[in-house]
């Protein structure tokens, strides 16, 4: 991996899944600019991980800051994973504004480094990794338009390698779909959500996710994808492994 990846541009990166993914690339080598909107949490991840990773406090669904980072970075990988937390309830409890804001946050800024890999363009052999989700399958009722905006990130994710492969660009484009897991902050507000609409609590929910996804797999599993050219184009990812989409 150090070998074929030097520079990595991690969005989300301060908690949670992106927290991991960037500590697994530094540790593989890879020099991470580690992208997300708190700069307290950046720093944090700063010290944990030292001079490896670069922080960037900024919103990741920022044209120009997509723009201006992969021409001064010129990163091999970027791994596309930020995301607001949804707002819990049923479609008749949510407002157009909770239903639409991972529209607005999570697939914007897929679009948005989607399109700048394309038109700057990344050196062929770089490899984009999208977060999508397993809802993006199944559905996600008490989430708004989480689902929707995830399923449209694997459209994106499709319509981008057919761009690279009709324009001889050699850019890999590859989604990952975790499942649902209380170890991150979008996963636990939804475990504790179906859990009260089940009228469970949360312990119980939680036994039946079993086995459950850690960070640490997720980050792995990016690692594992994106150093291998003959990887699917799109893996979900459980507690029990990955598992190619059909």
């Amino acid at each position: 991996m150090s070998d074929s990846f030097k520079t990595a541009v991690v969005t989300g990166a301060s908690r949670g899944f992106g927290r991991a993914i960037a500590a697994a690339l530094v540790a593989t080598g890879a020099g991470v600019v580690g992208i997300a909107r708190d700069e307290q949490e950046l720093r944090a991840v700063r010290d944990e991980l030292g001079d490896g990773f670069t922080p960037v406090a900024a919103d990741a669904t920022d044209e120009a800051l997509a723009q201006r980072l992969i021409r001064e970075h010129r990163p091999d990988l970027l791994v596309l994973n930020a995301g607001a937390t949804p707002h819990m309830a049923p479609l008749h409890e949510q407002t157009w504004e909770t239903f639409s804001r991972h529209w607005h946050t999570d697939t914007r800024h897929v679009f948005t480094w989607t399109r700048a890999a394309l038109r700057e363009p990344l050196a062929p052999g770089s490899v984009v990794v999208a977060m999508s989700s397993g809802a993006a399958l199944g559905g996600s009722p008490l989430s708004g338009g989480y689902a929707s905006a995830k399923a449209a990130i694997r459209y994106m994710r499709g319509y981008a390698a057919d761009e690279s492969e009709r324009a001889g660009l050699n850019i890999r484009f590859v989604a990952l779909l975790p499942q649902l897991t209380p170890l991150g902050g979008v996963g636990s507000a939804g475990v504790d959500g179906y859990a009260a609409r089940q009228g469970v609590d949360r312990d119980t929910f939680v036994e039946g996710l079993r086995p459950i996804l850690t960070p640490d797999q997720v980050a792995k599993a990016v690692v594992e994808i994106a150093g291998d050219p003959g990887s699917a184009p799109e893996y979900l990812v459980g507690g029990a492994g990955l598992r190619p989409v059909d």
